[in-house]
């Protein structure tokens, strides 16, 4: 009903205003603004709803502030498209509408009143109503019970005696495996489940129900919620840093802690996640592919669950032949949503439902193939009397081409365990969540039979036994677990590890490089990543007054604040505001440490817009004071005009990329000397090693031979023209993903330079 009455306000705000307002530059621009918040509000809603069926939730907040490094969006692309157009038609109809009156005299009253229908129609809308109940959730109202029921566990396991194998099978619900719902969709699996511990009711809890919410709550007992600021998985070197998971438990009784997955390990954080909680081997998509037999052979989200899972059975007889305690855990990825991906070695390639062939069914009956596949070869070997077995499903299917299906139906997650040394079938009914997974794997290892919020479903009671209205406590308990990721609001001193990349303050750890945003009672950690404006950038949107703190390399801060580092590649950090007068450290030591202090000084608005200014000037346009071109920084030195051709910076220097232009060219401010040498270093990129590579000045050529190794070289020109560029083809350009930021388009690369300085003949 809400939402047809915001619908009917919307069109109401439109009326009024095209009909009866007339022109008038700021209630036009308030108006469309307005309704423009509406139109992104629902089209967010729409598109949150596609992907989790729950609308604007923590999985949402979560994802859209973590690396999406990783992502599958292949399947997205087309929808995606569809979208961004249909917006550009609707903004260009509402702008077209709104202005019809345009030439007729304004009327305040009606403007104010489309204005009122306008903030109406957002305030009535589901996605305004579901946004506002996720920012609200994040406070505590009275008196929290939360460390009644919250449990550290011990860090130890006293003589283990069993090995883990921990497979979590992507979106891979109980539901599937009933097979009076679905016949023959799972019978190899569905035979392996009834053969040992079942635990029929696991439910799933508010901020638990993605993938790397799925394995934070599994292995540390508790949801995923997140604070909106600083939780990025891009700047945070840890999560809920002072939680004891299972993985900690494991790694500190002596176990090698393993995870391997199809996937970038990097989308969503799990990278972050594993390194804080005991994992040391982890393999995601980036690490197979030196592994795998066949690199070339993935799908959208990686490599496919039969490459992954007989990797995960090498990797189980390698550690079991050494003899040594270990807990191997897996994620696959084919029955990932909107409708999975079949392998081309599953005998059950094809599912057919309600008379047609369902592709997210299909994926499931391939899928599960290869984890049943796989449990029996454990139980095969002669190690498996050591081993426990554990499938689960990361969190309950979301909106994938069965979803319709599984929602007539009650709605499990699963959870089995298969015991090699102690066999037994037995169905456990009780109720309890994925919260209790770990507590339950933890009590039969030999330790503790709970972890945070997780109880072990065989000696103790899970929380969603105890509370009827368990989903209820934990939203009310989500401000409890926002505050266990110990973020600081204040900062005295703070330590840098270089060997780790980390920049930590006040217990909080994070990675480098990293900007600071700092006020009375909040500090803003604001990371650099792929899908993030570079820091500098987002400095210059800092007010005169903000206080910063900014780790990066030298040179991209040193340039306004300290010239004698601005070549410098090293590692600084500056803090001030833009104001003042920020100061500039260059970091030394391995491990440095230093007080906070910021300096009580006259601010100055000249001086903040000067800082600005420069901050915000392109990295091409950037000139420094030098007498060769050093390509480890950005921009050029002061005597040259411009150039093209050329990469971006990296740590050694820059690769010729014929995707800007086919030859490097140099452009200087000046005539080059009518003789002189050009002493160049480089490198070739592939089959351009050893070949020789054309270099022109003026009518002048000579040719460069280079290897794959950085090397030095000094060509002597004459110049009677006094021409004043530089021209260097690289002979066979190859398009490459070597040094590229991922989601990039590959560059086509030639030569790698470091270094190009003129020098005038005697």
């Amino acid at each position: 009903m809400s939402e047809l009455l915001s619908i009917v306000l919307f069109v109401a705000a439109i009326a009024v205003y095209a009909v009866k307002a007339g022109r008038n530059i700021w209630w036009f621009g308030s108006i469309l603004l307005i309704l423009t918040l509406y139109i992104i509000l629902n089209v967010t809603l729409v598109a949150s709803n596609y992907f989790t069926g729950d609308g604007i939730n923590d999985a949402v907040l979560y994802t859209l502030t973590s690396s999406l490094t990783g992502a599958g969006i292949g399947k997205y692309i087309l929808p995606g498209l569809g979208v961004l157009a249909g917006l550009v038609v609707i903004f260009g109809l509402l702008t077209w509408i709104l202005r019809r009156r345009k030439n007729h005299p304004h009327h305040f009253g009606y403007s104010l009143l489309a204005v009122v229908l306008a903030l109406a129609c957002v305030d009535a809308s589901s996605a305004f109503r579901q946004v506002v109940d996720l920012v609200k959730t994040q406070t505590r109202n009275g008196e929290s019970d939360f460390d009644a029921y919250y449990k550290v566990p011990h860090g130890v396991i006293n003589n283990p005696k069993l090995n883990l194998v921990y497979i979590y099978g992507e979106s891979l619900e109980r539901t599937y495996f009933q097979p009076e719902l679905f016949p023959d969709l799972a019978p190899e699996l569905t035979g392996l489940k009834d053969s040992g511990l079942d635990f029929s009711h696991t439910g799933q809890l508010p901020g638990t129900g993605y993938t790397i919410a799925g394995m934070v709550s599994s292995q540390c007992g508790i949801p995923l919620f997140a604070p909106f600021e600083g939780n990025s998985s891009a700047s945070v070197s840890s999560i809920f840093p002072k939680n004891v998971c299972l993985g900690d438990i494991l790694k500190a009784s002596g176990y090698e802690n393993y995870f391997m997955q199809g996937a970038d390990l990097r989308f969503g954080g799990k990278d972050v996640f594993l390194q804080s909680h005991g994992f040391d081997h982890m393999y995601g998509a980036q690490e197979l592919k030196t592994m795998v037999a066949d690199p070339s052979y993935k799908n959208n989200w990686g490599y496919y669950d039969d490459t992954v899972l007989d990797e995960v059975y090498e990797k189980f007889i390698e550690l079991s032949k050494a003899n040594k305690r270990f807990s191997l855990f897996t994620l696959t990825v084919d029955t990932h949503h909107p409708d999975g991906f079949i392998s081309k070695t599953c005998n059950r390639r094809s599912y057919t439902f309600d008379g047609k062939v369902n592709q997210s069914f299909s994926a499931v009956a391939c899928s599960q193939e290869h984890v049943a596949a796989l449990i029996e070869k454990i139980k095969a070997s002669p190690y498996f009397k050591n081993t426990v077995i554990v499938v689960s499903s990361d969190h309950l299917a979301m909106n994938n081409t069965a979803y319709t299906y599984l929602n007539k139906q009650e709605r499990d997650n699963l959870f089995f365990i298969i015991r090699g040394d102690k066999p037994e079938a037995k169905l456990i009914p009780v109720k309890r969540s994925t919260m209790d997974n770990g507590a339950t794997v933890l009590d039969i290892l030999g330790g503790d039979n709970y972890i945070g919020l997780g109880r072990s479903s065989i000696s103790g009671e899970s929380l969603s036994s105890v509370f009827l209205n368990i989903k209820d406590k934990i939203l009310e308990w989500k401000p409890d677990v926002i505050d266990l990721w110990n973020f600081p609001k204040t900062i005295t001193e703070y330590t840098i590890e270089r060997e780790k990349n980390t920049f930590s303050f006040s217990g909080a750890h994070f990675k480098m490089p990293l900007l600071l945003r700092i006020s009375e009672d909040k500090i803003e950690p604001l990371p650099e990543s792929e899908y993030s404006a570079p820091l500098r950038y987002q400095l210059a949107g800092f007010s005169v007054k903000d206080k910063f703190i900014w780790v990066d390399r030298c040179f991209k801060m040193a340039r306004l604040w300290e010239p004698k580092l601005a070549l410098s590649t090293g590692l600084c950090v500056s803090q001030g505001q833009l104001g003042g007068k920020p100061s500039v450290h260059l970091v030394e030591a391995q491990i440095d440490k230093q007080k906070v202090k910021f300096a009580d000084e006259l601010l100055d608005k000249d001086r903040f817009n000067h800082n600005v200014a420069t901050l915000r000037i392109d990295e091409n346009a950037i000139r420094y004071q030098a007498d060769s071109f050093i390509f480890s920084v950005p921009g050029a030195p002061l005597n040259v005009k411009q150039f093209t051709g050329i990469s971006r910076p990296e740590d050694w220097g820059r690769w010729s990329n014929a995707n800007l232009a086919p030859e490097v060219k140099i452009e200087y401010a000046e005539p080059l000397p009518e003789k002189f040498d050009l002493v160049i270093t480089a490198k070739a990129f592939g089959p351009n090693a050893g070949k020789p590579v054309p270099v022109k000045v003026g009518n002048q050529q000579q040719t460069l031979t280079l290897g794959a190794e950085l090397s030095t070289t000094t060509l002597h020109f004459d110049n009677p023209e006094r021409s004043n560029t530089l021209e260097i083809i690289p002979p066979e350009p190859q398009l490459s993903n070597e040094g590229n930021i991922l989601g990039h388009e590959p560059r086509k690369l030639g030569i790698g330079m470091e270094n190009i300085k003129v020098v005038p003949a005697a």
